[in-house]
């Protein structure tokens, strides 16, 4: 079975997140979004609440699971059985970071392959962090996160 752990805070997800999961659907038989948790870090929504959207944006889609994660991802990839890593790249910049973390990965475990998806041009710009300072100055994020996440906002 070709599991594949698509791991981030999504804080919130976006909608670049959701098409490199949609793109990566008929490589895999499962991919699992894995929320990373990071003690150190102040998310702006709760690790419930990032569950809870994920879960509805996929819940047509039997493939995805939603997890969440502490420590190193490729030690959870071990863990779980998951035999590939998938990333999205937006600029070359992402590139060289995810290549640089890629290559690490890999001599900890060779047995567990990064795959690496280019997100479209329309999508490039878009990030978690930019998104968290939109919400922050009261603006309208409806362009880019998924549908189920602004009606969420709407009654928070």
């Amino acid at each position: 079975m070709k599991i594949a752990v698509f791991p981030g805070s999504f804080d919130p997800i976006t909608i670049g997140h959701v098409d490199i999961v949609k793109r990566s659907i008929p490589l895999f038989d499962k991919i699992i979004i894995a929320i990373g948790v990071n003690t150190q870090k102040k998310y702006l929504f709760s690790l419930e609440q990032r569950t809870q959207w994920i879960k509805e944006v996929f819940k047509n889609y039997p493939t995805i699971e939603v997890s969440s994660y502490m420590g190193l991802t490729i030690n959870y990839c071990k863990e779980i059985g998951a035999d590939y890593l998938l990333r999205g790249i937006r600029s070359a910049s992402d590139f060289e970071y995810e290549k640089t973390i890629a290559h690490l990965n890999h001599s900890m475990e060779s047995g567990i392959e990064t795959i690496l998806m280019l997100s479209p041009p329309e999508y490039s710009s878009i990030s978690s962090t930019i998104v968290r300072e939109i919400i922050l100055g009261k603006g309208d994020v409806s362009k880019f996160v998924p549908k189920e996440i602004v009606e969420s906002m709407a009654v928070i």
